[in-house]
């Protein structure tokens, strides 16, 4: 089984793994315990993975308030500073784009539900945001912006510095949902930033909120009462191991995330020309380079179902028909069809997601079991024999 779903979630890096031990043998103390040596040494771990997180992002360690992960983080984001904001200014308004991850758009649309003006953006071919539309939807009246650094269906990259500066021109602070983009591309220009461990090779259940406390200083309203952890923004008893863990990972990212990057990259190449070559095959998304996840492919087959051919996959290839937030749904993916691509070629269309571990021999396996599959399928479809018999077929 080779696996290629890298954006669903990562395998924990075994240097991460060997981070974290210590805490679960020896530095078991609360970090909230400041008595007695144990809380002091569980503090000084949090401490340094706080520095971590705030390298890899380019903020300070004092800005980083940890949480379970980016759907906690997006949600305090979102909801914290437009109550705050509706309560201190009368900014009212929050704009995402209609490509967000579900937890960015559940959570505008429960703040919609109190009262809170929405606008959706647009995208466009490639899944890039209108920035005319945003320009155009901008107003006194903004609080905040949510833009994604990467998508993680398509992997297409935002303009996320000249949208910071069109939300700072008008009073409006950025948030970026950055789980997919954090060690790949630059986010100084957000103002409230989410992370996530495990799309980074840490723990799953951590992630942490980068929230600026310089320049425009972001202030928000918490979601969650208790001791006034984190500076009153989420309370609640750290969790140390995985705090160690989401650390360790974001050091390795920042470390070797270049790098990285390049390398899947070349792989990514690698994998289209080989899909590409098997025929009626479509790229979703922008160009494999610089505009794109260096790790994301995904590709629509035409004459082929995208859940079959999952399917039929399964017992040598791990890879998606879509997010896994929205895996239960029957419906094709809302991404796919916000930027313009028909019902018919969304339901064809699987994404490939490489990885660290992932190496050019996977690759070539995934083309060759891929092209045997799609062949296979295609040839049990008539539409299929109809077109290549040259008849006009209606798929």
């Amino acid at each position: 089984m080779i696996y290629l779903d890298h954006h669903a979630t990562t395998p924990v890096d075994p240097r991460v793994l060997e981070a974290m031990l210590p805490t679960f043998r020896d530095v078991f103390g609360n970090a909230a315990s400041r008595g007695h040596a144990f809380g002091h040494r569980a503090k000084a771990l949090v401490d340094e993975a706080r520095a971590q997180v705030a390298a890899l992002v380019g903020r300070r360690p004092s800005e980083v308030v940890f949480t379970s992960g980016a759907t906690e983080s997006d949600n305090l984001a979102l909801k914290g500073v437009l109550r705050y904001r509706k309560q201190t200014d009368e900014r009212d308004h929050l704009v995402v784009q209609v490509t967000e991850h579900k937890a960015v758009l559940d959570a505008a649309t429960r703040l919609e539900r109190e009262g809170v003006r929405v606008t959706r953006l647009r995208v466009d071919g490639e899944g890039r945001v209108d920035l005319a539309a945003l320009r155009e939807a901008i107003g006194p009246r903004t609080a905040l912006v949510s833009l994604m650094s990467m998508n993680n269906e398509v992997g297409t990259v935002q303009p996320l510095a000249e949208v910071a500066e069109l939300a700072h021109a008008a009073g409006a602070w950025l948030h970026c949902d950055a789980a997919q983009g954090a060690g790949y591309v630059p986010l100084e220009a957000a103002d409230l930033i989410s992370l996530n461990a495990h799309k980074i090779y840490g723990p799953k259940g951590v992630g942490a909120l980068v929230v600026r406390g310089d320049g425009p200083r972001v202030r928000l309203i918490a979601d969650i009462d208790g001791g006034g952890h984190e500076r009153g923004m989420r309370s609640g008893t750290l969790n140390v191991s995985g705090i160690v863990g989401l650390g360790a990972a974001c050091a390795l990212m920042q470390a070797h995330g270049a790098e990285e990057a390049a390398r899947l990259r070349g792989l990514a190449a690698r994998l289209w020309a080989g899909l590409e070559a098997i025929g009626e095959v479509h790229l979703n998304g922008p160009p494999i380079g610089p505009g794109r996840h260096p790790g994301n492919v995904n590709a629509a087959f035409d004459f082929v179902d995208g859940e079959g051919l999952q399917l039929a996959l399964a017992k040598h290839l791990a890879v998606s028909s879509g997010a896994a937030c929205t895996s239960a749904s029957i419906e094709p993916s809302y991404v796919l069809r916000a930027m313009g691509i028909s019902v018919e070629r969304a339901s064809q269309s699987i994404r490939y997601g490489l990885g660290r571990s992932t190496t050019e021999e996977e690759i070539d396996r995934a083309i060759e079991v891929t092209r045997e599959t799609v062949e296979s399928l295609r040839a049990k479809n008539p539409l299929w024999r109809a077109h290549l018999a040259g008849e006009t077929v209606d798929w």
